[in-house]
């Protein structure tokens, strides 16, 4: 599967100028500083746009923008070794390219993050206005909505497009995702490639960070959601109210035309007030007030799932049995179908489709339905500490025996989570092994080490409790060969996430395959 970066719609050469339509330019300059004549600007076409040195083609604009530690425009020489034509860039960058000898004509705005998206917007047609768009932000839900989102599109059209974490799919095209939501470039291309084949919609997972930098302004989307706000990101954002202010953006005219909030929280609760779009109101795991309310939620032993009623603004119930499962699910469910309906779909049709959805990959999910003789094992994304309650208390309710937990957590991330995790993995599992998830560059054992100091609040004598110290696979492994048939043991933190992170390098690496072949081999599989 190649990256998401790999897209490549068709795309007609466009003078420079038409592609800077609606973006204010401080300076049009050659690549000694000098000011560009209006006929060497019309001179320039350009057919693509990128903010990355290696995602680069012939006739291009390279857009560097200033990060944190170092400035994109460093690597403008390389880009224009791939193919670069134009570099837009701000006042520094375009000082520092000339001093680097970069010989390419430079566009210089006082935003280049922003004007990365109105550029592409420009080139690429701006695609989002002549698709059904949807779109979904939340901290946790997000990529279960949006799949459930997908199969709502179905009634309409055959092959929706996604883009989100798990992988983006436009047609009988797969493209691994590196991020839960791509650079606006990409997003674009996405988004061209989805109208040129016509396939007629696409649901874009929107992440907290795509909003507060930018990768899908430009883009309003048809329909928005929320699903919930919940401690994660605080390492970035500092304090919840900063995070909820960036979610808070996806509602507003220059995202969105209507919105869709559940209330289940503090959080969904005051966005409903607070959005400058329209809004429908769901609550599905709480008591809220709201336009659409769930009620009788309960496992059907019959048929295997979680069933519950979704009463509409009139009071009429509609029966829902879930695609996914775990309780936490609920809420996901519950706005997708909200979501789905404020598109003008009937409801029925909507369940429907929904109640057919395929499995989604890394959430919930059932690497052995029918385990017999072995425990059953499932894969889940739970990575926050209300997420990882959820999950555990859901499979709770499908386990006969011991339930039974992998779980780590993420290094360079916010570390004022890590034992609020490991306490509720103690007091909700039978059996825990403690493991790596993505350290980056952080020392695996100071990340396991805060995990542990959480499992001893709640279990002192560390009764069930293993660190395996060295690596993912062996945990899994042990974990589900130690296992008895009856037990469930769930592997959280990463679902299908394709690498596991480690000094900065992403090692091929994913929870489902090695599931399945420890549950292949295993020698009780074959009694």
């Amino acid at each position: 599967m190649t990256s998401v970066v790999d897209i490549r719609p068709t795309v007609e050469p466009l003078p420079l100028s038409q592609a800077l339509q609606g973006l204010n330019v401080e300076a049009f300059l050659d690549a000694r500083g000098n000011a560009l004549s209006a006929s060497q600007l019309d001179a320039l076409k350009v057919s693509g746009a990128t903010v990355s040195s290696l995602d680069c083609e012939a006739g291009w604009v390279f857009v560097a923008i200033p990060g944190l530690t170092q400035h994109g425009v460093r690597f403008a020489a390389a880009a224009q070794v791939n193919g670069a034509s134009v570099l837009l860039t701000d006042v520094e960058g375009a000082e520092l390219a000339r001093q680097a000898g970069v010989d390419l004509p430079v566009v210089v705005v006082a935003d280049p993050r922003s004007a990365a998206a109105l550029v592409s917007k420009n080139i690429y047609g701006s695609p989002a206005e002549k698709l059904k768009t949807m779109a979904v932000t939340g901290t946790n839900g997000k990529t279960t909505t949006s799949f459930l989102m997908r199969a709502a599109l179905g009634i309409e059209f055959a092959d929706p497009a996604i883009c989100g974490t798990v992988e983006t799919r436009i047609g009988g095209l797969r493209f691994r995702s590196d991020q839960t939501t791509a650079e606006s470039p990409v997003v674009e291309r996405l988004l061209a490639v989805t109208l040129e084949k016509g396939l007629g919609a696409a649901v874009v997972e929107t992440s907290s960070h795509a909003l507060s930098f930018g990768r899908v302004d430009g883009i309003v989307f048809d329909v928005v959601a929320f699903t919930n706000l919940q401690h994660d990101h605080l390492d970035y954002y500092g304090e919840m109210e900063n995070y909820y202010a960036a979610k808070k953006m996806l509602f507003t005219p220059a995202h969105s035309k209507r919105g869709v909030v559940c209330v289940d929280d503090e959080w969904g609760q005051r966005l409903a007030k607070e959005a400058s779009v329209p809004v429908t109101t769901v609550a599905a795991l709480s008591e809220e007030e709201a336009d659409w309310t769930v009620r009788n939620v309960h496992p059907d032993q019959g048929l295997g799932k979680i069933v519950f009623e979704l009463v509409d603004p009139e009071g009429v119930a509609h029966p829902v049995a879930m695609p996914i499962l775990g309780e936490v699910n609920v809420q996901n469910t519950a706005v997708a179908i909200v979501a789905a309906l404020s598109l003008g779909y009937d409801t029925d049709e909507v369940i429907a489709a929904l109640e057919r959805a395929e499995q989604i990959p890394g959430r919930m999910q059932k690497i052995n339905p029918e385990p017999r003789n072995q425990p059953l094992v499932i894969v889940d994304y739970a990575h926050t500490p209300e997420a990882l309650e959820w999950t555990l208390r859901s499979t709770r309710d499908l386990t006969v025996g011991k339930l039974v937990i992998v779980f780590g957590t993420d290094g360079d991330r916010d570390a004022s989570k890590r034992e609020v995790i490991a306490g509720i993995a103690a007091r909700e599992a039978d059996v825990l092994w403690v493991t790596d998830e993505n350290p980056r560059t952080e020392d695996p054992q100071s990340i396991r080490d805060y995990l542990m100091r959480g499992i001893k609040s709640v279990r002192p004598d560390l009764n069930d409790v293993t660190e395996v110290t060295s690596c993912r696979r062996d945990a899994v492994r042990k974990a589900i060969l130690a296992a008895q048939p009856g037990d469930t043991v769930i592997i959280t933190g990463k679902g299908s996430e394709w690498y596991q992170d480690i000094e900065g390098i992403k090692h091929e690496y994913n929870d489902v395959p090695v599931a399945r072949e420890v549950l292949t081999y295993d020698l009780r599989s074959h009694v």
